[in-house]
């Protein structure tokens, strides 16, 4: 791995190096440079999917900062998403640094560190809403702005070489229904000092309009229970606690009881408790007086929006909750975007609810969602305000990187700056550039250990996904011969039935053969055997079926 002169940012370079979010959705994770030392601006997780088999978790590659942890003065939160906080329980161990963020993303953080027991070795500093701290050269000031869950922040980042704008996760929402509007006539300031260069959020970059008003969609929630006969269930992200707010007033005002089904929405409401928010928000019923309710005067909030296969709607599609279960007439209503790579998953759980009669509205269908993130019409808002000439696009897929790029030149922002992760760029002096490329990647989080997704660990789980597994025993006696037939498992490509008995006979013969074909001074190697006996099974089994499957030979001598 290349590092960048640290000599060179001694000499008056601002730079910046995005680790994970630049090129995707999620993991987001930007550290910023000055004089040598650093700051880390989020540090959160992405789910696996389809072509990361077993993996719930992954993480970003810090091993760049991991290197300069000496140099690491912190890691600030914007706010409490997973996408943005849900690795530090994983990585802090590789960091040792503080980590800062509002009341109510320490609230949820804390909970998180308790499951890797680090709740009371992770030194955490709480930074008011609307607050700010000093990190060595970086001054930096929490701009509230409205998201769809409470205490967001944009961060002015103060430096030597003038003042960067982080805005990640933002709208300009005028009722919004959880915490404040964004505060213009703070990003009008910043505007009338000048900065150096605005970091904003792309997801909608290539969005029109505006992303819509969380106040607005109360009114539709209504009366699309209203309209609905049976049993109610709504599902959205668990941490979106102004859309957990939407669903209980809505109910409250269609006549229906209000229920949470999956830990983690009863989490993120015991947190928002705690920091002063939904105190007039209707007490929710447990999910199991709930269950005990006439079908048409319940209305559920549940987790698996993206199709998790442990959320709670996962289970109930596939009749496999403990308490709630679903029948024809019933409505589930899916209040969140599809996260780009979660459609089959998604889509696997809308075909088990679609077999069991439950009608399925999305955001295709009716007014159910809204994003918390700016569409076309709300960025060119923030570019009169704030005036950057330099904008460099974050949090989002290369797709909507460029085109947040192209609009942005369109409204009149003379510079962009497009990278992705792995790209270190130097903001100051100028003419903005990217200077280098780092090792970048993704860890999948498997209990204590972190695993490389492009490592042999998950190269070899593929390869099993696709071409299945064989596992063969061979017996040799002392005198090189085989000690009775060899044994052949081969799990998820034979079943066992008559005519997968005739091939799996094939391939015992096939070793057999392979074996007795070897010299004797070939049978006295254990190494020679094993791979005699491997290709057999390989080739036996691609002769039969079209697949080599990942083959593993036990050799035993009596």
């Amino acid at each position: 791995m290349k590092k960048p002169s640290v000599k060179s940012s001694a000499a008056g370079e601002l730079l910046m190096l995005p680790l994970g979010g630049a090129g995707e959705i999620g993991m987001n994770l930007t550290l910023y440079g000055w004089a040598g030392k650093w700051i880390a601006v989020d540090c959160g997780i992405c789910f696996g999917d389809d072509r990361t088999p077993g993996v719930e978790v992954m993480v970003p590659d810090i091993s760049f900062i991991a290197e300069r942890r000496k140099d690491l003065l912190g890691i600030v939160l914007t706010h409490a998403h997973e996408d943005h906080l849900g690795a530090v329980q994983y990585l802090w161990r590789k960091l040792g640094c503080p980590v800062y963020g509002t009341p109510f993303a320490l609230g949820l953080l804390r909970r998180k560190l308790v499951e890797t027991e680090l709740d009371r070795v992770v030194p955490l500093t709480t930074v008011p809403c609307g607050g700010g701290i000093r990190l060595g050269p970086f001054a930096i000031d929490f701009i509230p702005v409205a998201h769809s869950l409470p205490e967001c922040h944009a961060l002015a980042i103060r430096t030597p070489a003038g003042t960067l704008l982080h805005a990640s996760d933002w709208k300009l929402d005028p009722k919004p229904v959880v915490g404040p509007r964004t505060d213009e006539a703070a990003f009008r300031r910043l505007g009338k000092e000048g900065l150096l260069a605005l970091v904003c959020d792309s997801t909608n970059a290539l969005t029109p309009g505006s992303a819509g008003s969380e106040g607005a969609l109360r009114k539709s929630m209504i009366e699309i229970i209203r309209g609905c006969r049976g049993r109610v269930l709504i599902t959205s992200f668990a941490s979106n606690v102004a859309r957990i707010e939407t669903i209980a007033r809505a109910a409250e005002a269609a006549g229906r009881h209000f229920a949470l089904v999956g830990r983690s929405m009863d989490r993120i409401v015991e947190v928002a408790r705690e920091c002063g928010y939904l105190k007039t928000m209707v007490e929710p019923l447990h999910v199991r007086e709930a269950g005990y309710l006439p079908r048409e005067r319940v209305v559920l909030a549940v987790t698996g929006s993206q199709g998790e296969p442990r959320a709670a709607l996962a289970r109930i599609a596939a009749n496999d909750h403990p308490e709630i279960v679903v029948e024809e007439g019933d409505t589930v209503i899916f209040s969140a975007r599809e996260i780009p790579g979660n459609e089959r998953a998604i889509g696997r759980v809308q075909n088990h609810l679609a077999r069991l009669g439950v009608e399925i509205v999305t955001d295709r269908d009716a007014f159910v969602h809204v994003s918390g993130h700016p569409a076309r019409d709300e960025l060119a808002t923030m570019y009169e305000w704030v005036r950057p000439p330099l904008l460099i696009p974050i949090h989002g897929e290369m797709r909507h990187l460029t085109g947040h790029a192209r609009f942005a030149r369109e409204n009149g922002i003379a510079e962009t700056l497009v990278g992705e992760n792995g790209a270190l760029m130097r903001i100051h002096p100028g003419p903005a550039e990217i200077i280098d490329h780092v090792t970048v990647g993704r860890f999948a989080v498997e209990g204590r250990r972190l695993l490389p997704i492009e490592g042999a660990v998950m190269h070899t789980r593929r390869r099993i996904g696709f071409a299945g597994f064989a596992v063969a025993t061979v017996v040799i006696d002392g005198k090189g011969r085989l000690h009775g037939p060899p044994q052949l498992a081969v799990p998820g490509l034979l079943d066992g039935e008559d005519g997968d008995f005739d091939l799996q006979e094939d391939a015992i013969a096939a070793i057999e053969d392979a074996v007795a074909g070897l010299s004797a001074a070939a049978r006295r190697s254990d190494d020679d055997v094993s791979e005699a006996a491997r290709r057999a099974v390989r080739r036996a089994l691609r002769d039969a079926l079209g697949r080599r499957p990942v083959t593993k030979v036990h050799v035993v001598r009596v």
